[in-house]
Formats: structure tokens, sequence, C-alpha cells
């Protein structure tokens, strides 16, 4: 996934990500694994890596669902959500394959805005949190479900109100 964050705040994740150098994607596919083996890990995990001069950079690291995986409610098969929920029940993960080619989740934060956009558009899935307001909370998100990356990008667009300017 790709991630792009404001001021410390994931605000959208795209999967498949998009603007990642290969040797990049290598890379951080080669620290998950390296993790994982090392740690006998059986269920979910996130890593979550910043891109810097420097190379790769860990910032986070969970043992559990991630907000960058909220996408898979409705883009993959099995959800990350359904998937720990497995591994900790001793279950057998689900299929994580992709429902459609790409998926996004936007995060609502601060306030939850003119909602009746995202449910007008028929790619889009709206989560709230039942949270009340406040600068900087997480509120909910929206996720995108595209068959094409013009899509995508046309749905986040939609969006926009629900991103930081610039």
């Amino acid at each position: 996934m790709e991630n792009t964050h404001h001021n410390s705040i994931l605000r959208l994740t795209i999967a498949p990500a998009q603007a990642i150098d290969a040797e990049v994607q290598k890379t951080a596919e080669r620290y998950m694994q390296t993790l994982l083996d090392e740690m006998n890990h059986i269920g979910v995990l996130t890593i979550e890596l910043f891109e810097t001069e420097n190379g790769l950079v860990v910032n986070e690291m969970a043992p559990r669902v991630h907000n960058s995986g909220h996408w898979s409610i409705e883009g993959a098969n099995t959800s990350q959500f359904e998937n720990h929920i497995r591994a900790i029940t001793g279950q057998p993960l689900g299929d994580t394959t992709p429902t459609h080619q790409f998926s996004a989740m936007v995060n609502i934060i601060g306030k939850i805005g003119k909602i009746d956009t995202v449910l007008s558009m028929a790619n889009a899935h709206l989560h709230l949190y039942d949270k009340a307001e406040r600068i900087n909370r997480k509120l909910g998100h929206i996720n995108i479900t595209a068959n094409s990356e013009q899509e995508l990008n046309d749905s986040i667009q939609q969006l926009q109100e629900f991103l930081p300017e610039g």
C-alpha cells in the first residue's frame, strides 16, 4: 500500500501502491518477509515504512489490524479484520486476493462533513466510528474500489473535501 500523511496523520491509502520504485517495493517486501519468518508470525502484521533519502525507515509496527489496511474491508476477499479474528482463534487464514484492481481508504479527520457525496458514489463505502468531532480525531473512513487507475483517481477527486489541501 502507499500511504499519504498530513500533519503526522494517515489521510489516504492506495492499494496497490502506484508511485513506488520497484526496488523500494522489493526491499519493503524483504523486510516484511524477514520479520515474519524471524517471529514465526501468523496473522495480521503491519509495518509502516517511510521512504527517505537514506532508504526505508520503519515508522510503526503493529501486530494487529491497522488503519492502512482498512481498504481490505471491501477491497479484498478476506479483510484484515476477519483474518485477525481467524488468526487469534486458530482458524485458517482467508484469501486476501483483491476484489478489484485498485482500492483506497480516505480517513475522515476532525469533521464528518458532507457524507451525501460518499453515499451517492456506487464504489464508495462509508464507515463512521460514532465519535464526536474534534480537531485531528479519526472519525471514520471511506473505502473506494475501482477497476482502473482512472476510476480510482476520479473517485478520490470526488472526495477532495475529506482530504487536506495541498
